[in-house]
């Protein structure tokens, strides 16, 4: 589909939300606006009657070729699928921020939208006001020097959200203006975040970055604030510079040409009266629109592209892990493996030690460590709170839960799944006050096997392919395949097929049909056609 140069785009919104409305009646005034959709009928179609455009569906929107480009303004956690939906049925895409939750998902829809040929633009709102613009000249041209710090304030009260923290609502629109003014990402960051609503959602966070070049930089924001505060200040060696978004337009913007001189070694502020920098009204939201249809006509470059929301993705990922782990976070971190070059995914907040091997397709979640010497096949999942070896080997297309910990010595083969919170021992009679090491018993999980959760595996054990260990048991012996094992210690209560189910007592499995018996040995087996 090409897009005609010369004509406006054909938009459809997708949202009518809360930000959505916004959006819809500055791109119907743009005369861009051609349909809408929400999850909501009714709503969509109160706005596609209020602005004279359709309501459909995201199937029917995606697959109408005389629509041009989406603007996605929905819940954060379906951006990125959104986003690649819309640029694979061939449209322009325009999404609010984050562009993901995920710098892995991020880096791959730019990468799409640039195979596609496609306009991909992140909603960082501020980055099209007036203020802000005046305000990159002047750092431009030299009139603040040289900067030293920047400091930001997003505060208010309310409106108070639980699909995000006040990090990922508020600190977008700063990060982004920052990044853009010092011109080089951070090196490190610090961030606290407090908790008063809700154990889990900050409510005020404080985050600090740190530049090479050595400015240093911090964002402040809250929705547990007495008043609004929008405020971006900007501190040179030649000027400093304050962007009040709450101040009338002939106020939103001062300069201040107070100056730091030395005398007998000493440093002497010279302070300096407040200058108002005359700025034309716009609204921010109108040029952002706008300059998406620009965009899209081939008259502009993105000025919020891919690039720049993957720059802005990563400083608040860097932000979480500092506020999770109370600790300085170092931009190295995430970009000592670059997700663009990895087959697999790693959450920002896991750790993979050198010398691992982890296969194509494999995701590791929140809060886990893989130690050194691992090998993890492909395909698998590991989720929140697993930890790994060192010198463990997992098969492909494993799946370990939560809080589970696998020692060295453990060999998980292919299709094995661990409950959350399973349990496996390494040594028989541990003491803390006794280093036993060099006591660990290897243990060996066979193919397609379940392990329940909360179960206990003690070491030096095997458990025989496609065996089924039930919820609490605890395995003391060797598990004979396609044993279904409970009870504490466990006993051996039946047989499971290969999908897992019991088998009957024709050792008939009730899913698949398939039929099995026991041999001479009393192991079970597959009855094969000949």
């Amino acid at each position: 589909m090409e897009t005609n140069t010369t004509t406006t785009p054909a938009v459809a919104v997708i949202g009518c939300g809360y930000w959505g409305k916004n959006l819809i009646r500055n791109f119907a005034e743009l005369d861009a606006l051609v349909a809408v959709c929400d999850g909501e009928a009714d709503v969509a179609g109160q706005y596609a009657q209020q602005h004279g455009v359709r309501a459909g569906s995201l199937e029917d929107i995606l697959a109408e070729e005389s629509i041009d480009a989406v603007v996605i303004a929905t819940p954060a956690e379906t951006h990125a699928r959104l986003v690649e939906q819309a640029l694979n049925a061939g449209k322009h895409v325009f999404v609010e921020k984050p562009i993901a939750l995920e710098v892995e998902d991020a880096i791959r829809v730019r990468d799409l939208a640039a195979r596609a040929g496609r306009v991909l633009m992140v909603g960082h709102l501020l980055q099209y006001h007036p203020v802000f613009l005046k305000l990159k000249e002047l750092v431009a041209d030299g009139t603040l020097g040289r900067l030293r710090h920047i400091y930001s304030h997003r505060l208010n009260f309310g409106k108070v959200r639980r699909e995000e923290n006040i990090l990922w609502s508020f600190a977008p629109h700063d990060i982004s203006m920052i990044l853009s003014l010092v011109g080089e990402e951070p090196e490190s960051i610090a961030a606290m975040g407090s908790f008063y609503l809700h154990s889990k959602i900050a409510d005020v966070t404080t985050t600090h970055l740190v530049f090479p070049g050595g400015v240093n930089a911090h964002v402040f924001v809250s929705w547990l604030h007495p008043y609004k505060e929008q405020k971006l200040v900007i501190v040179g060696d030649e000027s400093m510079a304050v962007f009040d978004d709450t101040r009338p337009w002939e106020e939103k913007l001062q300069l201040y040409p107070h100056r730091i001189e030395w005398k007998n070694g000493l440093p002497v502020p010279n302070k300096a009266d407040a200058k108002a920098v005359a700025i034309e009204s716009a609204e921010p939201l109108r040029e952002e629109a706008g300059h998406f249809l620009d965009c899209i006509r081939g008259n502009a470059l993105c000025r919020t592209d891919g690039d720049e929301a993957i720059r802005v993705l990563k400083v608040l990922q860097a932000s979480e892990l500092a506020i999770s782990g109370n600790r300085v976070v170092r931009m190295n971190e995430l970009n000592s493996a670059p997700a663009a070059l990895r087959e697999y995914f790693v959450h920002s907040s896991a750790f993979i030690d050198d010398g691992c091997e982890i296969g194509k397709g494999t995701k590791v979640w929140h809060f886990s460590h893989v130690l050194s010497g691992s090998r993890i096949g492909e395909n698998c999942v590991l989720g929140q709170n697993v930890m790994v070896g060192p010198d463990v080997t997992i098969g492909n297309n494993c799946k370990v839960q939560n809080n589970v910990s696998l020692y060295k010595g453990i060999t998980l083969e292919e299709g094995v799944f661990c409950g959350p919170s399973c349990v496996f021992t390494n040594v028989n009679t541990p003491r803390a006050e006794i280093e036993r090491k060099d006591e660990f018993l290897p243990t060996v999980v066979r193919r397609g096997v379940t392990i329940g959760a909360n179960a206990t595996i003690v070491c030096g054990t095997e458990l025989g392919e496609y065996s089924f260990i039930a919820a609490a048991a605890v395995v003391i012996k060797d598990v004979p395949p396609f044993a279904l094992m409970t009870g504490v210690p466990a006993k051996q209560i039946g047989w499971v097929g290969h999908a897992g189910e019991k088998l009957d007592e024709n050792l008939v499995c009730p899913r698949t049909g398939r039929q099995y018996r026991l041999n001479a040995d009393q192991q079970l087996e597959e009855i094969m056609d000949n």
